[in-house]
């Protein structure tokens, strides 16, 4: 989660500071964290050490999970400062990649309605949503902001409602209607000097807030926690104890996609998957003070895991690699089964 809090209400700087030094001491979270730092240095105005942050994840020599994500962050931060040609080098970049993540689709769009393009926002959102949602029965939490944002876009485009638009109304909880929000007209209400209009703007404005809230509050995923096959080889050899947890690495796998669809069956939402180490594992025993050879702990280990922002959603995106590592699509592996 990036943060949005004024700068007045927050020491912007030495939180990003904070988060720096963090990365150091934690590299594995490097990604994460330096992605928050980027942020707060956004919202102090620092702007050009914000996108050397985004440059120093991009050159690491550590893959990165999402860095689709780390480069339309970058590509909107330039656009901000004056870097406009290089902003949209990226964001054509990032188009022509087709990223299975909704997130970089979102930030790019946003990007180009936030500088008056609102074609092309909604040619991005659009294009998005073709590729992530066709065929899809029930939209993942995650593509929400994409369907909200075509919704926006094309709102203020003046264009009729479509079956994405229609959907975007329906997933949408707010007491106040996605049309309303949208409405291009409500920015003439804020001049009004009519009571009853500016206290129905409040209202909206309310409403808008608190569905924003939610969707920041939103608690990590409920995360399962998942052992490579390497990393389960060096576990259980260092730590014989946690054999009866893991008999085998394919047991494991089949546990996790099955422990999975059971909580998504029974109607928990918001499922996700941890992917653990030797060392961070070791480490986080160390911490509680207590042995590796605890198999109380790989609960724990999994939930604090997910707090750090490492959780992979499950299920994964339509045609995205599947979240055991085999480099075959979900949909050819686990998702399957």
């Amino acid at each position: 989660m990036r943060p949005d809090t004024p700068a007045e209400n927050v020491d912007h700087p030495a939180e990003a500071a904070r988060l720096e030094r963090t990365a150091d001491l934690y590299p594995e979270d490097a990604e994460h964290l330096l992605i928050q730092a980027a942020a707060h240095r956004e919202l102090a105005g620092d702007r050009p050490t914000a996108t050397a942050l985004y440059d120093r994840l991009l050159a690491s020599a550590t893959p990165l999970e999402n860095p689709h994500l780390v480069r339309a962050l970058k590509a909107s931060n330039l656009w901000e400062y004056g870097h406009e040609a290089e902003a949209r080098a990226i964001i054509d970049g990032i188009r022509a990649a087709a990223p299975r993540d909704p997130a970089p689709w979102v930030i790019v769009a946003e990007a180009l309605e936030a500088h008056d393009e609102l074609g092309a926002a909604e040619d991005t959102f659009t294009t998005a949503a073709r590729l992530l949602l066709t065929d899809v029965a029930e939209p993942p939490y995650a593509t929400r902001p994409l369907l909200f944002g075509r919704h926006r876009v094309r709102r203020m485009l003046g264009a009729p409602h479509d079956d994405w638009d229609a959907l975007a109304d329906t997933l949408h909880s707010s007491s106040v209607s996605l049309d309303e929000l949208h409405d291009p007209k409500r920015v003439w209400s804020l001049g009004s000097d009519n009571p009853a209009e500016l206290q129905a703007e409040i209202s909206r404005l309310r409403a808008e807030l608190g569905a924003h809230r939610e969707a920041l509050s939103r608690p990590f995923p409920v995360a399962v926690l998942h052992w490579p096959a390497a990393e389960l080889t060096e576990l259980v050899g260092a730590y014989p104890g946690l054999l009866a947890e893991y008999p085998s690495h394919d047991d494991h796998l089949a546990t996790i996609e099955s422990s999975l669809r059971e909580l998504a069956s029974s109607g928990t939402p918001n499922l996700g998957i941890v992917t653990g180490t030797v060392p961070s594992y070791e480490a986080f025993a160390a911490s509680e003070g207590s042995s590796p050879d605890d198999a109380t702990l790989l609960p724990q280990y999994a939930t604090t895991l997910a707090a750090r922002g490492l959780a992979a959603e499950w299920p994964p995106q339509r045609g995205s690699a599947c979240w055991c590592g085999s480099e075959r699509t979900y949909d050819g592996c686990h998702g399957a089964q």
